[in-house]
């Protein structure tokens, strides 16, 4: 049993005020393995007033300066790289092949960011005036538990390269891979102050760091319903936000698609971190005449996949996070056998053999779009088929969503794919494959998929704030 009952707030491990305590979760077997001792309002103030007395030294650091941290940031993530992916398998139950993935990305981000720094106009003359970039002040980073450090690091690197502070409240489900990277964090050398990090829930932790006046601007990854939470309590004090939010994702196969490419891509992106992604392709989109080609090649390589031992390098698809998580998915899968849509493959309960918060892949066909699972966010290994007689119609079936994170397309006419995507309504359209290369093109969604981007120049220009300085 592990005890998580430090936050880390001024560069120093303290005990928090708050008393509540959490369990934690194996999702692989349903034991439990710790506790995590939450903070509350207080321990926001004391980080936030941490982080403002921080800001005003911090903020006027050189390139050099934060670049430096930056770089000190990504060798600590990498010196504990096999601790830090033996919690995110334990605790997450992320099969070992995705974490070693995901951890090294993380660290990335930090250099990433570096670079970005480097080539950012923080000042711009113009013909009678200077237009500064000044850092925005105190950042709220409020993640979820699909991909810990990923998004922790994501909202960091930016504020450390602009020259802002920032203050974390990490998804409380994550307590043990957030002590060890904020262990990382500590071993940085990074001005006390600079970083400061919260256990607790969001109806309290997230809700204090939301309505704080000191806070600049709240960037907040999670679901829709709780960014627009977020975004009412941040007008009372019109704080900006940048909120990356749910997707239902389209993935169209056209016409002259490659099936034995396409199928098994498909699958590849709806079942991405076992369905717990918001940018999951869990909508295919197909010919309604090759629906009786695609129907084996879905129900072959959805049985392909590995699933159960995480320390694996094939297993591809772990548990859910949480009991919670595994009855909602249920709860979906008996709504789409209850609405009409027919079972390919999987269904409810359990895999064969396997316990804990593990659901099984599962297939739907014969779905139509007014259906539950192809309108609202499963977060769960579920993919809903979706037939169409014209190219139009596919169109207009990718875009029937509130959503519009991210979306796919497949074909052998790159040309073609292209005319598609211009007229998908999405803020990332990839075309024949389930991975952005292009570390700095930016990430957001359109409608009700979120606010604002991340990535590259488009992530720190969200952290700062333009000074005209006309003499």
């Amino acid at each position: 049993m592990k005890t998580i009952n430090k936050i880390y707030i001024n560069g120093a491990f303290t005990n928090p005020h708050g008393k509540e305590i959490l369990p934690l979760f194996n999702p692989a077997t349903g034991d439990r393995i710790g506790d995590v001792y939450l903070g509350d309002e207080t321990d926001v103030n004391e980080a936030v007033k941490a982080a403002k007395a921080a800001f005003k030294t911090f903020s006027k650091t050189s390139l050099k300066e934060r670049g430096d941290i930056l770089v000190r940031l990504y060798e600590a993530m990498i010196a504990r790289e096999d601790d830090l992916n033996a919690a995110a398998v334990e605790e997450y139950g992320s099969p070992i092949a995705a974490t070693k993935g995901r951890t090294r990305y993380s660290a990335q981000l930090f250099l990433d960011a570096k670079e970005a720094m480097e080539n950012f106009e923080f000042e711009t003359k113009l013909e009678h005036a200077l237009v500064v970039n000044e850092p925005l002040g105190v950042i709220a980073a409020i993640t979820p538990w699909n991909a810990n450090y990923t998004h922790i690091c994501s909202k960091l690197a930016p504020a450390i390269a602009t020259g802002c502070t920032m203050v974390i409240k990490p998804s409380e489900l994550s307590a043990i891979q957030t002590q060890i990277l904020t262990e990382c964090f500590a071993s940085a050398n990074v001005p006390a102050g600079v970083i400061n990090i919260v256990n607790g829930t969001g109806i309290t932790v997230g809700a204090a760091l939301t309505g704080h006046k000191d806070v600049a601007l709240v960037s907040f990854t999670g679901s829709t319903n709780v960014g627009k939470l977020i975004e009412r309590s941040a007008t009372e004090t019109l704080k900006r936000v940048v909120l990356e939010l749910g997707g239902k994702s389209p993935n169209v196969l056209l016409e002259d698609a490659d099936l034995e490419k396409a199928i098994p891509l498909a699958i590849a992106i709806a079942f991405s971190n076992s369905g717990q992604a918001c940018h999951a392709g869990t909508r295919l989109i197909v010919p309604e005449r090759r629906i009786e080609e695609i129907k084996p090649l879905l129900k072959k390589y959805t049985e392909d996949l590995k699933i159960g031992d995480l320390h694996s390098q094939e297993t591809y698809i772990g548990p859910m996070v949480s009991q919670k998580q595994y009855e909602t998915v249920q709860r979906y899968i008996k709504s789409g056998i209850e609405e009409g849509a027919e079972l390919l493959v999987g269904g409810p309960g359990h895999p064969d053999g396997l316990e804990g918060f593990y659901a099984k892949p599962t297939v739907f066909i014969n779905v139509n779009t007014k259906m539950t699972i192809a309108q609202e966010e499963i977060f769960g290994p579920v993919l809903a088929v979706i037939t169409y007689k014209t190219e139009e119609e596919a169109i207009e079936i990718a875009n029937d969503t509130i959503y519009g994170l991210s979306a796919y397309v497949s074909s052998c006419d790159i040309d073609k794919a292209r005319e598609v995507a211009t007229q998908i309504i999405s803020g990332r359209v990839l075309v024949n494959t389930a991975i952005n290369k292009e570390n700095k093109a930016p990430f957001g969604g359109f409608k009700q998929s979120g606010i604002g981007r991340t990535s590259g120049a488009y992530g720190l220009a969200e952290y700062v704030e333009p000074k005209v300085i006309a003499v």
